[in-house]
């Protein structure tokens, strides 16, 4: 069955050679508090952790403006948690295919993930073309179009930045 939905791709920049510098006690402790984060920020934003990708995750949403709400919280709660390492993001938009039940299969999924791949430190890219509507607070900037590996041609994509306002829903009670 395909279904419309919007995939985010995180990655943790650094983790291999912070586990170099530091063992795998401490990457463990460290990971373990981005996947405390990652779940906390998506219970409260409403998409679902689909998989943990080590030291990174894919989340899908029926809602793309709860994804890059998603994204976005992440990132700025992350850059604290996960000091000295940084997040970077691929977000994409589109029909993909539920496969088996719990997996999805698509262009979509492979351009969040393309995406991530490559996101500086810190940025969140999502193609131009895609954005339905972004949560207030959120802005689009521009970034030079990428060549993506399975993709024809340059994308457009647009980094997003900004601070999420708040949206008065209260979930401390749930």
């Amino acid at each position: 069955m395909r279904v419309p939905r919007t995939f985010a791709f995180t990655d943790l920049s650094g983790f291999t050679n912070y586990t170099a510098a530091f063992g795998d006690d401490a990457a463990g402790r460290l990971l373990g508090a981005f996947r405390s984060l990652a779940r906390d920020i998506a219970s409260e934003r409403g998409v679902r952790i689909a998989k943990w990708l080590g030291d990174g995750c894919m989340v899908v949403s029926v809602n793309q403006e709860a994804c890059i709400a998603f994204a976005l919280d992440l990132e700025h709660r992350s850059a604290e948690v996960c000091a000295p390492l940084t997040l970077r993001i691929g977000i994409a938009s589109g029909h993909a295919l539920l496969f088996e039940g719990d997996d999805y299969i698509g262009s979509a999924v492979n351009m969040a993930a393309r995406l991530c791949d490559a996101a500086g430190p810190f940025e969140i890219l999502i193609p131009t073309m895609q954005i339905e509507r972004l949560p207030q607070g959120v802005t689009a900037m521009p970034h030079e179009a990428l060549v993506l590996r399975g993709f024809p041609g340059e994308v457009e994509v647009v980094q997003l930045t900004g601070a999420l306002e708040s949206d008065g829903a209260d979930t401390s009670e749930l």
